[in-house]
């Protein structure tokens, strides 16, 4: 037997609830802490497997809903699966589509047995159960799937967001039954709900860490709240899922945000900021953000951040980054990306240091100066 079977997630290292851990997947280990570029439609948008190797990213993720409709799952089968279909042989976590569907409020119905939409492209008629979301994920092939569960708004009322708690449950518990533990080479990951109601986040957490999941996600954050609000939700269900399994913080994810959930004692984290903010002309450096867009840097030969090692940095200055953005050059899109991804991987890479040598907390302190 493997000395590290499939699903295995071991904590190495612990600095307070921070800590680091491996996951070992199909496709190889992953290192927590860990970002996730997001690859909506099977690609990082302007960026190659080979930029993302070369970054150091570890797992990427990919969007069961954006596949399902374009270019289909069953195609996605035929051709080997999304590794192989889009030139990525490292990890891949997909999700389950329940925000996609949350965002297309007027598009949707949700009933018992799961969700009837229409697809933003044509509008034609779909419908996602837990089980042929857990279908479909088996089609594309990821490392990760997730469960169908419904992410209620910041507004969502008490009533309401304990029957759609309820019905979280009953879907994971018929996802596990779609997929049994250990029937394949795809690990399931369960989400707790519960709105930002405390006693409800408990009840969901209670509720689906009771099933056999290979990892367990705080869903259902960052849908228009005040900050406060998101970290107090949080602080309170973090603790309250598995230290013996992965768990994962869903679509949170400014630099700041990201070192409060590691202080939680979250391990994963995804979120579309850095490459949508790149393609909006901000960027990430160590002295916090940028708007390249700005006059100010028409003549400005520095590099985009010195205390930067990566391609963009190394090669070109602050102008003629502004230049391309301003001139609406491809180039700009590329270049920005690379930037603000190596920026992410590099914060987790310094974090999982401090994290080994006992200094977290110090590390996080210094850090929230520059990102909040």
């Amino acid at each position: 037997m493997s000395r590290n079977p499939l699903g295995t997630f071991r904590v190495t290292t612990h600095d307070g609830p921070a800590r680091l851990g491996e996951l070992h997947t199909a496709h190889g280990c992953i290192r927590t802490p860990v970002f996730m570029p997001v690859g909506t439609q099977g690609c990082v948008k302007s960026l190659s497997p080979q930029d993302l190797e070369a970054l150091g990213a570890e797992i990427i993720l990919g969007n069961t809903y954006h596949l399902y409709l374009r270019p289909g799952d069953r195609l996605l089968k035929d051709l080997g699966g999304l590794h192989h279909f889009s030139g990525w042989d490292k990890p891949i976590l997909t999700d389950s589509g329940g925000y996609q569907v949350f965002s297309l409020s007027q598009l949707r119905k949700i009933t018992p047995e799961g969700v009837e939409f229409r697809s933003h492209l044509n509008g034609s008629r779909h419908f996602f159960s837990p089980e042929k979301v857990v279908a479909i994920q088996q089609n594309i092939g990821s490392d990760i799937m997730m469960v169908l569960d419904e992410c209620v708004s910041f507004d969502a009322d008490y009533d309401y967001t304990r029957k759609s708690l309820h019905l979280t449950t009953t879907w994971a518990e018929q996802s596990r039954k779609a997929y049994p533990e250990k029937s394949g080479d795809q690990l399931l990951f369960g989400i707790v709900q519960g709105g930002f109601f405390k006693d409800l986040r408990s009840r969901s957490a209670a509720e689906i860490c009771e099933l056999p999941f290979d990892g367990f996600a705080v869903g259902g954050l960052s849908v228009g709240e005040p900050k406060e609000i998101m970290l107090d939700i949080l602080a309170h269900t973090a603790p309250l899922l598995p230290r013996d399994k992965p768990r994962y913080l869903m679509g949170v994810g400014t630099p700041g945000d990201i070192l409060e959930g590691i202080a939680a004692g979250i391990d994963m984290f995804d979120c579309v900021l850095p490459t949508r903010n790149a393609r909006n002309g901000t960027l990430f450096t160590s002295q916090g953000k940028i708007n390249i867009k700005r006059a100010q840097y028409a003549d400005d030969q520095a590099p985009l951040d010195p205390a930067c090692s990566c391609y963009t940095c190394r090669t070109f200055s602050r102008a003629y980054l502004r230049h391309l953005y301003v001139a609406g050059e491809i180039l700009s899109y590329r270049l920005n990306t690379i930037h603000n991804l190596a920026f992410y991987i590099r914060l987790i890479r310094e974090t999982r240091q401090a994290i080994h040598e006992g200094r977290f907390a110090d590390f996080h302190r210094r850090s929230a100066r520059v990102f909040h």
